[in-house]
């Protein structure tokens, strides 16, 4: 008695400014008139041009739209006007101007903002900021193409231009409030002060990442793998993974993790020929591939192999 319209036809029909009656199920008389239509339109559209071939879509359509007029001007059966004629006289006057914009599908997911204020989109590794007031809520996400609106309780809170850069942040400054500790559980002081008491490398290591981020709050997910890593980890491996990290001037997490599970921070790097080969006349330089006249090498018995 009450179908329920799938989401995206729903949007479309609200879009449009019409209404979609779903049909009955197991109703098959209720399908009658459209599958009559589709019936008439393979006869009088599709059969006439089978046989037909076309090199572009704008010659097809120009084929079908002739094919179409002559079908909407087709007296009816038991009916004194044709289908245009009807049209022109009781419908035509009834429609309203389509919308500006074209449709746009849109995609639904209901998220929880972060303690960094902003919320994570799965289908781009993408984050959007949300006011500090909703941390730890519940929101409604919506979004197109092009557009991210974002909902609490059925109030729009927040709207964004779609990006497409995994793993990068989106965000309106108003939103971050970083003096307004009460609706946090962490700040970067509170990190670099659990930094400080781990080891000075950690500290300055910490000190640096937060110089680089426009935001601070963007970067408290980093930190958590950070420290989650110090852990993992033994102690003195962990601060020459930091000094490793300082030296080289690559501050993600991903790199930190690659450094301390690879062990390359305890490797030292050796030059690859630790002493110059002496000098000896077995040794071919360019004279020898220039000039033709042997070496000693070639007057020797035993070749390359006499010494």
């Amino acid at each position: 008695y009450e179908p329920v319209l799938n989401q995206s036809m729903e949007d479309f029909a609200n879009h449009y400014g019409t209404v979609v009656v779903p049909a009955r199920s197991a109703r098959p008389k209720d399908k009658s008139l459209v599958e009559n239509q589709v019936k008439m339109i393979y006869s009088r559209v599709f059969a006439p041009l089978r046989n037909q071939q076309f090199f572009d879509i704008h010659t097809l359509n120009q084929a079908i739209n002739t094919c179409m007029l002559k079908h909407n001007q087709t007296r009816m059966q038991q009916k004194p006007y044709c289908r245009e004629e009807r049209f022109l006289s009781a419908e035509k006057s009834t429609l309203d101007e389509l919308p500006s914009e074209r449709f746009e599908l849109k995609y639904y997911a209901e998220l929880k903002v972060g303690n960094n204020g902003h919320i994570y989109l799965q289908r781009n590794k993408h984050y959007y900021s949300v006011p500090f007031t909703y941390i730890g809520m519940k929101v409604k996400l919506i979004y197109t193409r092009t557009m991210v609106s974002i909902y609490c309780k059925g109030k729009q809170i927040a709207v964004h231009i779609r990006s497409y850069r995994e793993n990068t942040y989106t965000t309106v400054a108003e939103h971050l409030k970083s003096e307004h500790q009460a609706y946090k559980k962490r700040s970067h002081e509170t990190y670099l002060a659990r930094a400080r008491e781990h080891s000075p490398e950690f500290h300055e290591l910490m000190q640096v990442l937060f110089k680089r981020a426009r935001y601070p709050e963007q970067l408290y997910r980093t930190c958590d793998g950070l420290f989650k890593l110090k852990r993992d980890f033994p102690v003195e491996e962990f601060d020459k993974a930091c000094k490793y990290v300082l030296k080289n001037k690559l501050y993600t997490y991903y790199f930190f993790k690659n450094v301390l599970e690879n062990g390359i921070a305890n490797s030292e790097e050796e030059p690859l020929v630790k002493d110059a080969l002496p000098e000896h006349v077995n040794i071919r330089g360019r004279a020898y591939y220039a000039s033709s006249q042997p070496t000693l090498c070639d007057q020797s018995k035993d070749g390359l192999g006499a010494q």
